[in-house]
């Protein structure tokens, strides 16, 4: 069997695609990359299809041996780039390992979240039409968990397709204050609360995880108790519980929940959102949604844009390798 061997598993690296979509009423989450933007591009760049899955890396990547003929992976997501065999191979573009290669991706502080695409994706059984691994439930991905040193993570493919290898620019994931709908229980809070979330900063604190992103900042008193009848949980809304500190919910969200929610995050701005890191100031801007709409078509505009700019890797030889390469192609006498 054709596959990529687990020598270290990083701090947390899970087999992620889009999410498993069409079981919230069963209370099945959705799952999937926290940074959608980068598993499409990721994809791209080996030849996938947009939604195959990949590998989530966060804070700490992996070391990988291949055992396969060859394969092609990309980094997206992080600017430290990886290594096959000690070479550096820059994020953002598409490398072929060798059966045997050493692939090893260090720590990064850029984001909290890069994506490793391989070509052909993994050879596994799909759970709820989706190979999105949500650990707390033990299903999906690689044995429903997180990797761990000895695993055999199944290939699709045994070789790489020949071809060149291809590079991409960076993804723009834009700046300023993360965007916020207001709503749906907005009424469930003081004016001057809802004032307050928007004016002064908050912290990503370390309890931040997949499921929601817990902040630390300004106390948002509730104007009616923090209790509601449970009502369904979209990505990006923002909880309050009885302790006035917000709570935004990420890719393994449950999928009801009984606290207000203040306001969601809107669309364009999750992909921005799930690469931020514990330590992190944040800051919020109320739009509306029709603003939401048009900033979501844009952002879809331009990805489409980054794509046609994909395009091959131009290698150019060092001093050093043009010193060890025969350049003489013959000897024409005078």
């Amino acid at each position: 069997m054709s596959g990529l061997r687990v020598d270290r598993p990083g701090l947390s690296t899970t087999v992620q695609d889009r999410g498993r979509a069409g079981h919230q009423r069963y209370g099945v989450p959705v799952s999937g990359a926290l940074d959608p933007l980068a598993l499409r591009l990721a994809n791209a760049l080996v030849g996938n299809a947009p939604c195959t899955a990949a590998l989530e890396i966060l804070a700490l990547g992996p070391t990988l041996t291949v055992e396969a003929d060859s394969v092609r992976l990309a980094l997206v997501g992080s600017e430290v780039g990886l290594k096959i065999d000690g070479t550096d191979i820059p994020a953002g573009r598409s490398a072929t390992a060798s059966r045997g290669a050493r692939i090893a991706i260090g720590g990064f502080t850029d984001a909290a979240s890069c994506i490793l695409a391989i070509e052909g994706g993994f050879a596994l059984v799909p759970c709820m039409g989706s190979l999105s691994t949500y650990a707390r439930g033990g299903f999906g991905g690689f044995e429903g968990r997180a990797l761990k040193a000895g695993d055999l993570l199944p290939l699709a493919r045994a070789a790489a397709t020949p071809g060149p290898e291809r590079r991409a620019p960076p993804i723009d994931y834009g700046r300023g204050p993360i965007r916020v709908v207001l709503g749906p229980q907005e009424t469930w809070f003081e004016p001057a609360s809802i004032d307050r979330f928007f004016a002064e900063p908050y912290m990503i604190t370390a309890e931040a995880d997949r499921m929601g992103m817990r902040l630390e900042g300004a106390k948002l008193d509730h104007a009616r108790g923090f209790n509601i009848v449970s009502d369904g949980i979209a990505h990006g809304h923002i909880q309050v519980p009885g302790t006035g500190q917000p709570i935004v919910l990420l890719a393994d969200r449950q999928t009801v929940g009984g606290y207000p929610k203040i306001g969601a995050v809107i669309g364009a701005d999750l992909p921005r959102l799930g690469r931020m890191r514990p330590g992190d100031t944040i800051r919020f801007v109320r739009i509306e949604v029709a603003a939401a709409e048009a900033a979501r078509r844009s952002q879809e505009a331009a990805f489409a844009t980054l794509l046609k700019a994909i395009g091959p890797v131009i290698v150019v030889p060092t001093t050093e390798q043009l010193l060890r390469t025969n350049l003489i192609d013959g000897v024409v006498s005078a």
